[in-house]
């Protein structure tokens, strides 16, 4: 794992801006925070390997505004995930693995090369590109997992969020047999709380009138905040009024074809893949959780710091952090 390092802030003026009035991010704080948090990892037992370098942890420190107590529960909840759902979700994410590499030729799932005016990435899903058929439920998961880890090592993408456009046309029955209910209920409120990313907006067209009721069970497992941010659509044309379409594909009104994007996609992927592939060196003692976060349940997430176990950093760290008045 990554010795620690002097941080030197890379992020635009925008994305400044945001860090300040979002975040509360300063300089002192990052630095304290940074210091912290590596003490923690460096005196948790339960932890055998973890990654201390600036970009990794300031993801989940900037998803929690800085609360230091928080982001650390959340990291180590997160290194726990990819132990319990590591062959599923989150080892070997390998871009140039034969079977990833011929689904993101087919369009599922991808990322525009281009920032709105706010300086998001715009995440684009096709669901209906997806073929139950010839690709399973963990090169569905690993895809994601490969499009999410690799858009967090970005610290740009830390500060100013994301937005996500899904267009539901070809998704049918089939797809729904990729998971059983529990393990969707799982995957979602794991990720929507685990996953440090910062959802802004999500825009959807092309919902099948006859799978209404999957989507409105899809709603009520993510939490009312990223709710009031998703927006379904009737047409393309609505979708305009509050996405830019230059950032969409030419073949949803774009300028760039869709095959250019993934083109340019795939070579962002490929300058993170060995630290994709690196993050598999990271480990937690499995024995020395309950039987609820061993299971990867959602039960397992209302325990407190520490996933229903004692964890005595948790009051030092958060008495410590107050100073800083930050959250």
């Amino acid at each position: 794992m990554a010795d620690a390092e002097k941080y030197t802030c890379p992020l635009s003026q925008l994305a400044r801006k945001v860090a300040k009035e979002e975040l509360r991010e300063d300089e002192e704080t990052v630095n304290f925070a940074l210091e912290q948090m590596r003490d923690w990892i460096k005196k948790n037992p339960r932890i055998i390997a973890c990654r201390t370098d600036n970009s990794f942890l300031l993801r989940f420190l900037r998803c929690k505004k800085f609360s230091l107590p928080i982001a650390e529960e959340t990291l180590e909840r997160y290194l726990l995930l990819r132990h319990v759902y590591g062959d599923l979700m989150f080892h070997n994410l390998d871009v140039k693995d034969p079977t990833m590499d011929a689904l993101i030729d087919t369009g599922y799932l991808f990322v525009a090369p281009k920032r709105d005016q706010k300086g998001r990435r715009v995440i684009i899903y096709r669901p209906g590109a997806f073929d139950p058929y010839k690709f399973t439920n963990q090169n569905m998961c690993h895809i994601h997992a490969i499009t999410y880890e690799t858009l967090m090592e970005d610290e740009e993408n830390q500060v100013v969020g994301y937005v996500h456009f899904a267009d539901g046309d070809g998704f049918s029955f089939p797809h729904l047999t990729l998971f059983t209910p529990r393990e969707a209920v799982r995957i979602v409120k794991n990720g929507e709380r685990i996953i440090p990313m910062r959802h802004k907006e999500v825009h959807g067209i092309s919902v099948p009138s006859g799978l209404k009721y999957v989507l409105d069970f899809g709603m009520a497992l993510i939490s009312e905040k990223i709710r009031k941010r998703v927006t379904l659509y009737n047409s393309l044309e609505e979708v305009y009024d509050n996405v830019d379409k230059s950032l969409l594909p030419k073949e949803y009104g774009g300028e760039m074809p869709m095959a250019e994007m993934i083109s340019l996609w795939k070579k962002e992927l490929l300058q993170y893949r060995e630290t994709l592939l690196d993050n598999d060196n990271m480990a937690v003692r499995l024995e020395m959780y309950n039987a609820a976060a061993k299971e990867g349940r959602v039960s397992a997430l209302k325990n407190g710091c520490g996933l229903g176990i004692q964890n005595d950093y948790c009051e030092h760290v958060t008495g410590s952090f107050r100073q800083l008045t930050v959250d």
